[in-house]
């Protein structure tokens, strides 16, 4: 199976409003400088979608000494924000339909600048009140952003998605790398370290405000419904797989850090580290899924890549620590690559667009509580027996499961589920069905049900 860069890219970027009738309509700005404008915009959007994770865990040691958390309380701390992510990712199609997408990412932007700053706050119950709003804007910015991406860029899919993507890592590795230094430049300033990632978002806001005034108003409703999915196997194991590489994920996001810092390194050193290692993973998103594509299946790479970012763990956790830098790549290009290769697989095992955007609801909303045991764990391992080695087996566990899963993800097949349109004004009873794959449109009826539709 071979598919041209821009095919490819668009296989990445799915689209969360792919049910609406009529569909979104492009931005309207069409001279160069609205739509270098547009791009930027939508690349610093995804850039804040991840410093509230990595800003976190850089200052871990000190959060817990300078506020007095428990070791219960620092381990829900790292995992508020991807349960969030989980819960709240379902809304967003919704929020999008009644509001528009543009909007919605005003407000999105605008509270995750919000929850940011209030995590700047000495205060236990801000920390954590900052950190879930901050996780619930996330999870809607993660569903919306690539589909206005494919939407707006269509000609432009490939170097938009490395945008996107070098971004939503950049964004991570900055606030890895810069939060440690900032608290040290800021005297101190545990609040201050942790608040100061609210001003890019805020500044992002007022970049995006003249995109919302120009957006075009445009009324819609959902045009299809797609049936059978949360009874498939393949959905599942293609869930299964999202949520447990994530879980591997969200473990070095929320954990590294502090893993490396109790090794021995030094805070700043430790962030240096981890930045390096995610920007390394932003490398692997863009090659996993050339190479995912090129085979009969993704099982091989699937499965190789929950070996290496498990493998790579191992290191960091247990090998001498002159050889961190090799550990912390490799690890990038393992836990990067699984991450590219999950959201590929979600499109490759769907046979349209509308089962591709519910198969992605569906792995994110399960995918990301699933994801959220990861960290909570490793921290309560950490509480439990003072030390992060024994956290060793859960990484184990999680990337076997993530690879048995990966292997039947993998496989060259497609969801059992229905696309069904819904006519704008149907015979009583009757809808049009679209059957999975390129089967002719079939008129379907049933009685009408009294008290049904």
């Amino acid at each position: 199976m071979t598919m041209s860069p821009q095919n490819l890219a668009s296989v990445e970027l799915i689209d969360a409003e792919a049910d609406e009738v009529p569909a979104p309509l492009p931005h309207g700005g069409k001279s160069p400088i609205g739509r270098f404008l547009l791009g930027a915009s939508l690349v610093l959007i995804a850039f804040n979608l991840r410093p509230v994770f990595s800003s976190a865990s850089a200052l871990l040691p000190e959060i817990r000494t300078g506020l007095g958390l428990s070791a219960f309380g620092t381990s829900i701390l790292t995992t508020l924000p991807v349960i969030c992510m989980g819960l709240f990712s379902p809304l967003a199609p919704r929020l999008a339909q009644r509001v528009g997408t543009e909007r919605v990412l005003l407000g999105v932007i605008l509270l995750l600048a919000l929850g940011t700053a209030l995590r700047g706050l000495s205060s236990i119950s801000l920390l954590f009140l900052g950190t879930a709003l901050a996780g619930a804007c996330i999870a809607i910015g993660n569903v919306l952003l690539p589909g206005v991406v494919k939407r707006d860029f269509p000609d432009k899919a490939a170097l938009m998605t490395g945008c996107y993507t070098m971004a939503l890592c950049a964004g991570a590795a900055s606030a890895a790398g810069f939060t440690l230094p900032v608290e040290h430049a800021l005297g101190g300033s545990l609040g201050g370290a942790l608040a100061v990632w609210a001003l890019p978002a805020f500044a992002v806001g007022l970049l995006w405000l003249p995109q919302v005034m120009g957006a075009r108003s445009q009324a819609r409703r959902v045009g299809f419904r797609v049936t059978g999915l949360w009874s498939d196997r393949t959905a599942w194991q293609v869930t299964l797989f999202m949520g447990l590489q994530s879980a591997l994920a969200y473990c070095v996001f929320g954990w590294l850090v502090p893993i490396l810092r109790e090794r021995g390194l030094d805070g700043v050193t430790a962030g240096v580290i981890v930045s390096a290692s995610v920007m390394v993973q932003a490398a692997a998103c863009l090659v996993a899924p050339h190479i995912a594509v090129k085979g009969r299946d993704q099982r091989a790479i699937n499965v190789i890549l929950c070996i290496i970012a498990v493998v790579a763990l191992l290191g960091l956790l247990f090998a001498p620590l002159w050889t961190v830098w090799f550990w912390a790549v490799l690890q990038g290009i393992g836990q990067g690559g699984l991450i590219a290769v999950a959201l590929t697989v979600i499109v490759l095992r769907s046979p349209d667009a509308h089962v591709a955007a519910h198969l992605s609801g569906m792995a994110q909303f399960v995918g990301y509580l699933l994801a959220a045991i990861g960290p909570l764990v490793v921290g309560m391992i950490h509480g439990w027996t003072g030390s992060f080695a024994w956290s060793s087996i859960l990484f184990l566990l999680l990337g076997l499961g993530a690879a048995i899963n990966g292997w039947f993800a993998g496989r060259a097949i497609t969801v059992n589920a229905r696309t069904i349109e819904m006519s704008q004004r149907p015979r009583a009873g009757c809808t049009k069905s679209v059957a999975s794959g390129p089967a002719s449109e079939i008129m379907r009826c049933r009685p009408t049900v009294k008290g049904r539709s």
